[in-house]
């Protein structure tokens, strides 16, 4: 018998999951069977535990926002988390918990608890970390230490990981000693790096890839193939630690599709604008059309505490050109832990990134919402019009700022608003 959903897909079977994804996503359900059989789209959740919310990210399917949130090593504050958690259920697609500080477990349990998408983890934090604080080394953990963690993480209802297995030692000593601008910027990238250093040892994920394979088919849950080496600087993207590790993070989902697990791939970073879409297509091309899952990316090195507008501009051209998760930015990016009011105005950067590319992608099926709300807008029904918009409440709140306006039209114009007189000049040339 089929055990994961790719499995069946490629039996030919539209199952009833298979049927209620394609129906949030408004496609044809045989379509959406195909798609997850190429391994060129993914259900984000774990078979054991599924999340309120459907998630299905991949080709001809609507770009998904991710946000993040976590605890940090200077602040612990499970209850300022839980509040993230709440926008991100408002605002998001998906949600990573990223702490490193406190009870992690603990931590974890009640994002997974209070959350209403699927949840993701990167687990070499948690075992980096208690190797840190039991044996005061973070690389003392064993291969054994490192793949339990995986799976209790899975037992407790993670939906999608990020495995930084594409990372060799020799691609780690290369970048190591290389004149990038800045050498690793992926946290849990340089853990992985510092334990093969540390233990003279390939990567442990690498090692043990197949194992990882079958882990995660028994919980059908996502490998996201962590970019360990993604560029922190524009000076950095596409060199050739960058590329080298796409395309062995390439022959890796490759081999995950062919085994029926579910897998995406994340990158880039640091991407100058003219770069972003051939790097997208870049990564489509090397895995046959893998999910990419970007961080950004990010155009400009120079935009803190400005790093969700300069992000969701990259966002936008990476979504148009295929990229299929945004990985949200937040205006504390580069200087500090987010608040609960910064991690949402990032997620509602990233909506808005996320829906222009869409526009490109899909076509009618996203701007049919625009001529809508353009519609409205025309005949000065702001009502419906506002109603409509991805931010109703906001935008209420500025369209009323200086008080109900005295004319149909907003304060902006007043009574000299085009919209206005053109519907009263129309009447006269019946």
């Amino acid at each position: 018998m089929a055990r994961t959903v790719m499995e069946e897909a490629r039996q030919g079977r539209v199952t009833d999951e298979i049927r209620a994804y394609a129906k949030v996503e408004g496609v044809a359900p045989e379509k959406l069977r195909r798609r997850i059989a190429e391994g060129r789209a993914v259900l984000i959740r774990n078979v054991f535990h599924p999340s309120e919310k459907l998630v299905a990210i991949g080709a001809g399917l609507a770009t998904k926002v991710n946000v993040n949130l976590g605890t940090s090593s200077e602040v612990v504050d499970l209850d300022a988390e839980l509040k993230k958690v709440e926008v991100a259920n408002r605002w998001g697609d998906t949600l990573m918990d990223l702490s490193v500080g406190g009870d992690l477990d603990y931590i974890r349990r009640e994002v997974l608890r209070a959350s209403k998408l699927p949840v993701g983890t990167v687990p070499i934090y948690q075992v980096f970390i208690e190797s840190f604080t039991k044996k005061r080394g973070g690389a003392y953990f064993t291969e054994e230490d490192l793949l339990k963690t995986v799976e209790k993480h899975l037992k407790d209802g993670v939906a999608f990981m990020t495995i930084h297995a594409a990372v060799t030692r020799d691609l780690a000593l290369k970048v190591l000693r290389s004149e990038r601008v800045i050498p690793v910027v992926s946290r849990g990238g340089d853990m992985v790096i510092g334990w093969m250093l540390h233990n003279k040892s390939e990567n442990p994920y690498l090692k043990n890839w197949d194992y990882l394979l079958e882990l995660f088919a028994q919980y059908d849950a996502v490998i996201s193939i962590g970019d360990a080496l993604r560029p922190g600087a524009i000076a950095d993207a596409h060199d050739e630690f960058h590329v080298a590790e796409l395309v062995e993070a390439a022959r890796l989902a490759k081999r995950a599709v062919k085994k029926g697990v579910q897998v995406m791939i994340e990158g880039p970073g640091h991407v100058p604008l003219n770069d972003i879409i051939w790097s997208i297509k870049l990564e489509k091309r090397l895995t046959g059309g893998v999910p990419y899952y970007v961080l950004g990316p990010l155009p400009t090195d120079v935009a803190a505490p400005y790093d969700h507008i300069a992000s969701a501009v990259g966002a936008a051209l990476a979504a148009a050109a295929g990229a299929d998760l945004l990985c949200y930015i937040t205006p504390a990016e580069h200087l500090a832990l987010p608040t609960v009011e910064q991690v949402e105005e990032g997620v509602k950067a990233y909506r808005v990134a996320a829906h222009i590319g869409d526009i490109v992608k899909l076509g009618k099926r996203a701007s049919r919402w625009d001529r809508e709300v353009s519609t409205y807008r025309g005949k000065l029904q702001w009502r419906e019009m506002i109603s409509r918009l991805i931010d109703p409440e906001a935008a209420w709140r500025v369209y009323t700022q200086y008080g109900t306006p005295k004319t149909n039209a907003c304060t902006m114009c007043g009574g000299y608003c085009p919209m206005m007189w053109v519907m009263q000049q129309a009447k006269t040339v019946e």
